[in-house]
């Protein structure tokens, strides 16, 4: 990944971790994105916050060091509320961020949690207006008859501060949990996706979308899938692809039909019966679905591999990567404890050679697409001091021979999950959300991925 092949992935890191030691609920990171540019990393948590961080200038003293990564701004982006006419309360959890790329000094987000979508403006100020004529320095109005010549205010350099205001609230357009937003290409519309329905928004406009998808069936006892991801094409506006439970993609046009019912394209993996057992219909279920940059490939997350997709070849995926193929004996307890049905999401790096998701035991793992080597690394207060060197890690499977440092299968911990990561878009830094804790890599990679 990159040109740098030094002996071990060298990760300048940086955790950010709460004021206390305890985790609330509230506190747990639910989603994770970088802007367009990468200077900008925002994360969203379980209390409805959003906290974004700015990538410092790299240093004059030590030309050749990265900036890191502090807070800018933190902001309260969405509060509980209740539906009274279905007796139904509605989380303030964060869904999804999704930035819009940048026109002027300020910046755009998007921010959803299940049922409301927010546009936010994030701006600067450090200058303030001062010599009014009608007012004195309080702010008050002043008599006008001791008004007796007029000057021109002029603006006076101010503390730097930074601005969060909302600019649009999308409400009322989804009857199930939204699950992905998605910036088309125009940066003119976006869309919005839940359980059974995709709406199509203008950015200028808040009280009405058009609904582009409708799974939902005459009879909800025929219901077999639901929409689990859905994303634009990061080229053609009119394109874009969502997944489903059951495991298939489908690539929609919007020039073909105003409801996209019907997809263009249908990617789907035939089902191997001697492999069939109970659980195969829940581990099938695709969790997460991103475009490369370049818009040729599909990269997918289902709850034990990751696969790379062909938009050329839709009968079965070009790559498919076992994550945790350790955990294939382990799904009889992984149903009970409900640990089955975690959602991992997936993330391309900005060249697309390289593919990342999360695991248990707060692992994560990349694969390299052109030398076919892996890694599993680790996100935890342990192993992670600043300039550390992260040391790859292997499990172990049941029965399987060990070596040093290998850890079981037996001895994960499943409660620490790395569900939430994303990628630079140029640069080889990471963001890896590990329950409250936010941890970023740099990354000069590694020769050595096995």
């Amino acid at each position: 990944m990159g040109e740098d092949t030094d002996a071990t992935p060298t990760l300048n890191h940086r955790g950010f971790l709460p004021d206390h030691n305890y985790v609330t609920e509230a506190d747990i990171i639910s989603t994770v994105e970088f802007n367009h540019t990468g200077e900008l990393l925002a994360t969203g948590d379980k209390g409805g916050r959003v906290v974004i961080f700015q990538r410092e200038p790299e240093s004059k003293t030590e030309p050749f060091s990265q900036g890191e990564y502090n807070v800018y701004s933190t902001f309260q982006s969405h509060e509980p509320e209740f539906d009274y006419l279905k007796s139904l309360e509605i989380e303030e959890k964060i869904n999804k961020i999704r930035w819009l790329p940048q026109q002027n000094a300020a910046h755009f987000l998007l921010s959803t949690n299940d049922k409301t979508i927010k546009l936010w403006k994030v701006s600067e100020r450090d200058k303030r207006p001062e010599g009014y004529n009608l007012k004195d320095e309080e702010g008050r109005i002043k008599d006008m008859s001791t008004v007796t010549s007029l000057q021109v205010p002029v603006l006076k350099p101010m503390d730097l501060m930074v601005e969060v205001s909302p600019r649009r609230v999308f409400a009322n357009a989804h009857t199930y949990h939204v699950n992905s937003i998605s910036v088309n290409s125009d940066y003119e519309t976006y869309m919005s996706a839940d359980d059974l329905r995709i709406n199509l928004w203008h950015l200028d406009i808040t009280d009405r979308s058009f609904n582009i998808v409708d799974i939902k069936p005459a009879n909800m006892e025929d219901l077999t899938e639901v929409i689990t991801a859905a994303e634009f094409h990061p080229h053609h506006c009119n394109l874009f692809v969502y997944s489903s439970s059951k495991g298939t993609l489908r690539l929609c046009d919007m020039r073909e039909a105003a409801l996209c019912d019907k997809h263009s394209k249908l990617f789907e993996e035939p089902e191997d019966p001697s492999a069939r057992s109970f659980f195969s219909e829940i581990i099938s279920s695709v969790s997460d679905v991103k475009f490369s940059h370049s818009g040729r490939y599909l990269l997918t997350r289902d709850y034990l591999t990751a696969k790379v997709w062909d938009l050329n070849m839709e009968s079965k995926p070009l790559e498919t990567y076992q994550v945790h193929d350790y955990l294939r004996s382990k799904l009889c307890s992984l149903y009970e404890n409900d640990c089955i049905f975690d959602k991992f999401e997936c993330a391309w790096n900005g060249s697309d050679s390289v593919i990342m998701t999360g695991a248990y035991n707060n692992f994560f793992r990349m694969f390299d697409r052109n030398t076919k080597r892996d890694v599993t690394l680790e996100a935890s207060r342990e192993s992670s001091k600043p300039r550390a060197v992260l040391k790859p890690r292997r499990v172990c499977a049941a029965g399987g021979k060990r070596r040093k440092d290998d850890i079981s299968v037996d001895s994960l911990d499943f409660t620490k999950k790395i569900l939430h990561t994303a990628w630079h878009p140029n640069e080889n830094i990471i963001a890896i959300a590990a329950t409250n804790n936010l941890y970023i890599f740099q990354d000069k990679l590694n020769s050595e991925m096995h």
